[in-house]
């Protein structure tokens, strides 16, 4: 999990794109290029990785004045794109650049910025991707309710059709390519755009089929609280382990009389489990109602 190639995209506004990647810069020892694509400025780090920081239509841009939050010009609005990275290696150097963006005065709007993972799709087969489309199915209303996704962002994410999860348990595809009919039933046109329609959920396999090889899950809010994006990325990747490992996957949900406790030990299990990522589980816990420690209450 932890040896996982990873990539996260943060959107933010609070700062305009250049003095971002001026804060990226001043941290890696590097200088700042700009291009037009995007009006995109990136910088690298002392590996030779690229660090991005460009537009997203999506975002309001916004600005503080005198304490308050008042509308900015579009420059304002800021996507972090990250390199490759791994967990192992990267996160200490990916959370010292968050909290180096937020001292700046980046901010992030929840109910207009959002946080994508890409995950490496290299490993996967058709019954990894069939156990990840169950997992979710699965795990869809937990998630929505730890992750507190903002209902105006949900569009963005929504949880995979049920005709989808139907039809891949019925048909059970053996190939990739099944999958991929599967997936892309009842759309229409080019595949290829990147911006297709059926990308906009909370798992995205468009980008796996026709994008940059990626599992990407697209169900987080942005912030830039280092100890919550880490939560984030943990989460994505045992999750992704366990698609990867496990013979199958059901789509039975868990038990809901005890949010908190079917949170933790399902975190447990995937490998968030110990002192590491005690933190983790607490931020993914925080919004779920009961006891994690004790599922029908102390001394039941």
């Amino acid at each position: 999990m932890k040896t996982t190639r990873f990539g996260i995209e943060i959107e933010f506004t609070g700062i305009t794109r250049r003095k971002a990647a001026d804060v990226a810069a001043a941290y890696f020892g590097g200088t700042v290029n700009h291009g037009a694509s995007y009006d995109r400025y990136t910088t690298q780090d002392r590996n030779g990785r690229t660090w991005s920081f460009l537009k997203d239509a999506s975002i309001v841009p916004l600005r503080k004045e005198n304490g308050r939050k008042v509308g900015a010009r579009d420059e304002y609005k800021v996507e972090l794109v990250t390199p490759i990275l791994t967990y192992e290696q990267d996160m200490d150097t990916l959370q010292e650049l968050i909290r180096r963006l937020r001292k700046a005065g980046a901010f992030t709007d929840p109910q207009n910025c959002g946080i994508h993972i890409h995950l490496d799709g290299a490993p996967h087969t058709a019954r990894s991707i069939r156990n990840w489309v169950n997992i979710m199915a699965s795990r869809n209303d937990l998630l929505y309710k730890a992750l507190q996704i903002e209902p105006t962002r949900k569009r963005w994410c929504k949880a995979l059709d049920a005709d989808l999860v139907r039809r891949m348990n019925e048909q059970k595809p053996k190939t990739l390519s099944q999958i991929e009919e599967i997936w892309y039933a009842g759309y229409f046109g080019n595949r290829d755009t990147h911006y297709h329609s059926s990308r906009y959920a909370f798992l995205n396999l468009h980008s796996f089929f026709h994008g940059n090889g990626t599992v990407e899950l697209r169900g987080f809010n942005a912030t830039l609280h280092a100890g919550k994006v880490r939560a984030y990325v943990a989460l994505a990747l045992a999750m992704n382990k366990q698609a990867l490992t496990q013979t199958k996957a059901s789509t039975r949900k868990p038990q809901t009389e005890n949010e908190k406790f079917a949170m933790r030990t399902y975190l447990t299990r995937i490998g968030l489990n110990g002192d590491e990522f005690a933190n983790c589980r607490e931020h993914l816990c925080s919004h779920l109602d009961g006891n994690a420690a004790w599922r029908f209450g102390r001394g039941a």
